[in-house]
């Protein structure tokens, strides 16, 4: 039903907007008589000892709910600062957060993420393979199946070595596909290439059991041996095949010094 509307309380001492809320009905002149202990009740107690009222205004009519929802968080997010409101509103997560303007934000500014990914070399696995072919992969079950599934093209990724450290930085090219659909990062049938590790193709006619593989485009890649890591210093390392480095700011440090790139920009790049 649209009979929603938002409102705004405003101090006339001095015309500033302090209080924003959506209803319907006569919801808007509830706050009048809110006897509750909070920043709004006590800024219209003062407004009334000078022997006035809040001016109050409906600012937008005629909406659902939603609609209403929506408008009355944004006004929130733009005077946020100003106001008396105790939530921050609904679909608060659609939002970018207060005070972050001076940064580049996953999801408002760009849409890749960056993420470790453990090339789990072994029984179906070569770092070697993939360096030089440009790809990864993982499999030979559901759970790991699910994680190398959900990078998307333009994702940055960091390839960890168990035992050896961080071996390279590519950008993801495609989504993942049963091993014996896949392609390197030159367009070539994985099936097509002279793989060191042929036990990659186990199991690959089962959509749960086969190795799933995910063209990459190295921007930098190491042998093993020259694997990147340093103990004691934070950086990041996990059993999962995928995990998001968003917040691990001393491992995307460490990262970018030791490749000699700016894991950022290329993030940005599309």
């Amino acid at each position: 039903m649209e009979d929603y509307y938002v409102y705004v309380y405003i101090d006339p001492r001095n015309f500033e907007e302090f209080y924003f809320g959506k209803g319907r009905g006569n919801r808007k002149y509830a706050h009048l008589s809110d006897s509750s202990d909070s920043k709004k009740t006590r800024r219209i107690s003062e407004i009334k000892k000078e022997g006035l009222e809040p001016i109050i205004r409906v600012i937008a009519a005629n909406l659902t709910e939603y609609d209403a929802l929506l408008i009355e968080k944004t006004l929130l997010w733009k005077l946020g600062r100003t106001l008396t409101n105790k939530s921050s509103g609904h679909y608060a997560k659609k939002f970018r957060p207060k005070n972050t303007l001076h940064k580049l934000l996953h999801n408002f500014d760009y849409q890749a993420g960056v993420y470790y990914l453990n090339v789990g070399e072994g029984l179906h696995r070569n770092w070697d393979d993939n360096r030089e072919f440009g790809f990864v992969s993982a499999g030979q079950g559901v759970r790991w199946r699910d994680q190398i599934s959900r990078l998307q093209k333009d994702d940055v990724i960091a390839a960890y070595l168990s035992g050896s450290g961080y071996v390279g930085i590519g950008k993801v090219l495609d989504t993942a596909k049963m091993v014996k659909y896949a392609l390197d990062y030159q367009g070539r049938p994985l099936s097509s290439l002279k793989l060191r590790q042929r036990d990659i193709f186990n199991n690959s006619e089962s959509k749960t059991k086969s190795e799933y593989a995910v063209p990459i485009n190295w921007i930098r890649a190491v042998p093993r041996a020259q694997a990147k890591w340093a103990s004691n210093k934070g950086i990041y390392s996990s059993q999962l095949v995928r995990a998001s480095l968003e917040k691990q700011q001393a491992t995307l440090d460490f990262l970018s010094q030791e490749f000699q790139l700016n894991i950022q920009e290329l993030i940005l790049q599309e």
